[in-house]
């Protein structure tokens, strides 16, 4: 097993496409709040709302709800600009449409960085990843490839689990887990027997456990995609 390689630092804006509201929680936020900690502008753009994300609430109560409970997670690693695209959760498709609106917050953000979803088959045997995921992130590496040179973000990785590198979020675990908590509702329904915090508390843990491969740190770990 290699060494993971340190997260680049020399950039100043990142840009995270994800597909839900609760996406950048269940594996990114660690970081987000050491890099905005450090003075680093991280944005936020979801295809979807999550409109779709509630059991027994319709989609019309359900989308604003999860968007406000996405604004406020973010808000509390540093995250200020959030948007979201309007595309259909639960039928997102790798879509000239999308990879268009990809194309366009990449141009209009100009960021160095671009964080992505994993997109392979299964984040390991028997736990299959969701379609949702692997058709937003094939669309993110189109769009990107699409781009002029010139005009490409510096780096591309995904949040996954073949990673490459990794980033020490030991003093920042406090945070995802109050990030991740914030999406209140939604965890609520999810798993009605077990409190929110914990559930954050378990989600985080798993996605930042020390790394015997980067010093035996708490790290949040990216593979790269692309780069320039």
């Amino acid at each position: 097993m290699s060494d993971l390689t340190p997260f680049p630092t020399d950039w100043q804006t990142a840009l995270a496409l994800v597909a839900h509201p609760d996406d950048p929680e269940y594996g990114m936020a660690a970081a987000v709040a050491r890099w905005t900690g450090e003075g680093k502008r991280v944005v936020y753009a979801l295809a979807s709302s999550g409109e779709a994300g509630i059991e027994g609430m319709e989609p019309a109560e359900a989308g604003p709800l999860r968007e406000a409970e996405q604004r406020a997670s973010a808000k509390i690693v540093g995250v200020d600009d959030v948007e979201f695209w309007g595309f259909p959760d639960s039928d997102i498709r790798n879509t000239p449409q999308l990879r268009e609106r990809i194309v366009e917050a990449i141009n209009r953000v100009a960021p160095q960085v671009i964080l992505s979803l994993y997109g392979g088959p299964e984040w390991a045997p028997g736990f299959p990843n969701q379609r949702d995921h692997m058709e937003f992130a094939a669309a993110v590496l189109e769009a990107y490839d699409t781009l002029e040179p010139a005009a490409r973000p510096r780096w591309l990785f995904e949040n996954g689990p073949a990673a490459t590198h990794a980033v020490d979020v030991t003093d920042e675990i406090e945070s995802a887990v109050r990030s991740l908590a914030a999406h209140e509702r939604y965890l609520a329904v999810l798993d009605p027997q077990t409190p929110v915090v914990d559930q954050a508390r378990a989600q985080v843990d798993r996605m930042t456990a020390p790394r015997d491969d980067f010093g035996g740190v708490r790290a949040a770990c990216f593979e790269l995609k692309r780069t320039t």
